[in-house]
């Protein structure tokens, strides 16, 4: 039977998107979302967990989420686990990370200090491509967190 690699996660960007290029050219963008989920405990205290995510973008899709997206902004991203071992550069021991290789990301609701719009113009179009985005979920933001900066416990190199 044939296994199945699959994530889906709906969060918030902890900061703005990183673009790089390959030497061949290919677009690459990583991004920081943050997913939190609240319940109450048994005392009745509403209690709150987030947890990072590393996302990493390829291509067409890269530079739109580095044009179009903010720290801050709503976004669903669909893809598969990928786990990647290093060395630690202080004291050389082996060290892994987890990311989610992104076949889709849309771009969802904004944060409330810019309106919700991002670096966008709040459309669901991508006016370049004239590609649908999938903009959707735009309603009011006092209901998704707001996203609090990623520690940077793990290499960052990439």
């Amino acid at each position: 039977m044939a296994g199945v690699n699959k994530a889906i996660i709906v969060g918030n960007l902890g900061r703005d998107p990183e673009l790089k290029y390959l030497e061949n050219g290919t677009a690459i963008c990583r991004l920081s979302v943050a997913t939190t989920r609240r319940w109450t405990n048994n005392d009745g205290e509403t209690v709150e967990e987030t947890e990072w995510h590393r996302v990493s973008v390829w291509g067409k899709q890269a530079e739109s989420c580095e044009k179009f997206l903010s720290k801050g902004r709503q976004v669903y991203v669909e893809g598969r686990l990928r786990t990647s071992k290093y060395k630690d550069k202080e004291d050389g021991s082996d060290k892994y990370s987890t990311e989610i290789v992104a076949e889709t990301v849309q771009f969802l609701g904004g944060k409330e200090s810019d309106g919700g719009r991002g670096r966008d113009d709040g459309g669901g179009r991508d006016r370049d491509r004239g590609e649908d985005r999938g903009d959707r979920g735009r309603g009011d933001s006092r209901s998704r967190p707001e996203p609090r900066d990623e520690d940077e416990d793990e290499d960052d190199d990439w």
